[in-house]
């Protein structure tokens, strides 16, 4: 994404509660946001963990997004760069890059496979993009 690429913050509305709002980005007038496009990509190959993620992404919402449900520090930028990741499980492989204001914001970007045999997203294209894409806002 370049810096000065036109969008849209989307409310996801299918995440209801009081804890948090969560919304989504779509690029360049498109209807579908990075969140609509991470599920769209995974939830074939990863069905078990796409369902845990929304889980998670509904727990969010219900009771605020807490420092708890996230990596923080993800990426050579280190804290300040405002990307958390989803805290996957260790069994677990998909990572959702995320944007957390406080504990009542969540914009939910995209993400993808982190194999464990990597330390850094910086050491996988996908991740890369998908993290520094969030950054560009």
């Amino acid at each position: 994404m370049e810096k000065n690429e036109p969008f849209d913050i989307v409310a996801l509305g299918e995440f209801s509660g009081s804890g948090a709002a969560l919304y989504s980005i779509a690029i360049d007038k498109n209807e579908e946001t990075l969140y609509d496009s991470f599920l769209a990509e995974y939830s074939d190959l990863f069905p078990e963990e796409v369902n845990d993620i929304v889980d998670r992404l509904d727990a969010i919402a219900r009771l605020g997004a807490r420092a708890n449900f996230f990596k923080e520090n993800e990426g050579s930028l280190g804290a300040g760069d405002g990307v958390v990741a989803l805290f996957d499980l260790p069994d677990k492989h998909l990572r959702l890059y995320c944007i957390r204001f406080g504990s009542v914001a969540l914009i939910v970007g995209g993400g993808g496979p982190k194999p464990k045999t990597i330390r850094a997203l910086q050491e996988d294209p996908k991740l890369t993009a998908e993290n520094y894409r969030l950054r560009a806002l």
